[in-house]
């Protein structure tokens, strides 16, 4: 009896059975003069013939877990008819699965004219460095901007577009990565690269010190002020390669009158206002200096 009961099971599930299963759309053959916008879910409801073993193991999910939709008469119309393209459909899934129909069998779709901005790129980045080393220049990206293209509407907010996360640790080498750039979650705006190629100079630095001297800004009513010490020591560090090409032009440090006459401070403070992006602060000695103004 148990072996006939088996017999029956096996050749239960080895009969075919429609059962109904969520997937998701792909586009491909996307209107290149048009940008659209579906009016519905990108997921939809699949009527499918399988095996019973496929209906107990597969837990109801077809394979691929998506199925690639051509928007080609999207050229001549503003929808799509599933059972148009039933037979490449199936072409798709594995040859033991048959999608006998799809709900909803018509997909709409709403245009706008396309059109085409260009915007820069924003390099996400995690970038660690072999100590005494770091980036010595600016990061190169190339191309610095892509295209997209869309309804206006969607291009109006869009300022940048950022890459993948470029991730490195432990370099003291100039290191050149081609990044892909992210993904357009809105279907109907496209990028173009797919990537870009950034390239970090890395350089190993070392440290330097000059005698900046100081200038007073803020004084409208041009009072003599004389200050003690004239010059503060700028402390940074430099790459190697730019360790002669950085001198005292490159270096700008003021004192702020405003900080005396409307604070009411007895002491100014040092700020240096221009310093090469290349370079890292490590300190300005003093950080205030004493001051006397003759009237």
């Amino acid at each position: 009896m148990l072996i006939a009961i088996a017999a029956w099971l096996f050749m239960a599930l080895d009969n075919k059975y429609p059962y109904t299963v969520k997937t998701v759309l792909k586009y491909n053959n996307i209107p290149q003069k048009k940008a659209f916008h579906p009016l519905q879910s990108d997921t939809v409801d699949l009527k499918v013939e399988g095996t019973g073993w496929q209906l107990l193991f597969a837990r109801l999910r077809i394979k691929p877990q998506s199925i690639s939709i051509s928007l080609e008469k999207l050229n001549n119309r503003n929808f799509i008819l599933f059972s148009e393209q039933l037979y490449n459909v199936n072409d798709q899934l594995e040859t033991s699965q048959k999608i006998i129909s799809v709900k909803p069998d018509t997909l709409y779709f709403d245009f706008s004219e396309k059109t085409v901005k260009r915007v820069p790129v924003k390099l996400q980045s995690e970038i660690g460095f072999v100590k005494q080393y770091g980036i010595s220049d600016p990061i190169e990206i190339t191309p610095d901007y892509v295209t997209i293209s869309g309804p206006e509407e969607e291009l109006h907010k869009i300022k940048e577009w950022k890459t993948d996360s470029l991730t490195l640790d432990d370099i003291q080498y100039t290191s050149k990565k081609v990044v892909p750039m992210m993904q357009s979650k809105m279907k109907n705006v496209s990028i173009f690269p797919a990537s870009v190629e950034v390239k970090v100079p890395v350089d190993e630095f070392t440290e330097k010190v000059l005698d900046i001297p100081l200038k007073v800004i803020n004084n409208r009513e041009y009072y003599s002020v004389k200050l003690y010490p004239r010059k503060v020591k700028v402390t940074f560090l430099v790459a190697l390669s730019k360790y002669n090409q950085v001198n005292e032009e490159f270096i700008e440090a003021v004192v702020d009158m405003n900080e005396w006459k409307e604070l009411k401070h007895n002491k100014l403070r040092v700020k240096v206002v221009r310093f090469p992006d290349y370079c890292k602060m490590v300190a300005i000695t003093p950080g205030k200096v004493d001051f006397i103004i003759e009237k």
